[in-house]
């Protein structure tokens, strides 16, 4: 039975679909619900396939690919910045349907699939980020300016571990206005620690009985 070219390039359009879906659907969107990067996503591993499944020879293939690359590395998004897992996972999307022509071209089915399982495993166990232990960091801005000082760094993160509940582990002075008795810190946390529960407050005597408190008068001219 003589399976024709464009059996052939459908079949390996849709293995290419079927990984393409396993990593975006599978991997990246239960994380990250962005609709515009998954649509981003799948329409370059769609269109990218296409282009290379134009091309019969692998050496025409493999110039391909790197002319390909070439031109997605000075392409820029204008209107907004794209963070950076985004950009690993479109340079991911990318090389998939490349790898998955080549190879499907030259008839290598055990190693197309060994390779798309790899990557998969891979992504899959960063986004579970098993044996790893991440950092998170916040630029907050912060009155008490009078903890800002190198020696009560402990009672500066006592306060910012009860005030923002985050287990702060590290904390870097960025700015100082003393106009505004402000500071900008930069605080890092464990993101897989438990949130720190808030100390109960003092009380103090006028707060008990508001009947104590003293008025302020406004006068006008």
């Amino acid at each position: 039975m003589v399976i024709s070219d464009s059996t052939l390039f459908v079949a390996g359009m849709a293995i290419n679909l079927i990984f393409s879906l396993i990593v975006v659907r599978g991997i990246y969107y239960p994380h990250r619900r962005a609709q515009d990067y998954v649509f981003t996503f799948m329409a370059f591993s769609v269109v990218v396939y296409l282009i290379m499944g134009l091309f019969t020879s692998v050496e025409l293939s493999i110039g391909a690919g790197f002319g390909l690359f070439a031109l997605f590395s000075v392409l820029r998004y204008r209107t907004d910045t794209v963070p950076i897992r985004e950009m690993t996972y479109l340079f991911v999307i990318i090389a998939l349907p490349i790898l998955n022509s080549i190879l499907f071209g030259s008839g290598q089915y055990v190693n197309l699939v060994l390779s798309n399982l790899m990557i998969i495993l891979v992504l899959w166990i960063l986004e579970k980020k098993w044996g790893f232990r991440y950092e998170q960091c916040k630029l907050v801005r912060y009155e008490r300016i009078e903890l800002v000082r190198a020696d009560m760094r402990d009672e500066l993160i006592a306060d910012l571990r009860d005030r923002t509940g985050l287990p702060v582990t590290k904390v870097e002075v960025v700015e100082i206005d003393y106009l505004r008795d402000s500071a900008d810190l930069m605080i890092s946390y464990d993101e897989n620690a438990p949130l720190v529960p808030k100390e109960p407050s003092l009380v103090s005597p006028l707060q008990k009985n508001p009947d104590q408190l003293p008025s302020i008068g406004i006068t006008g001219q």
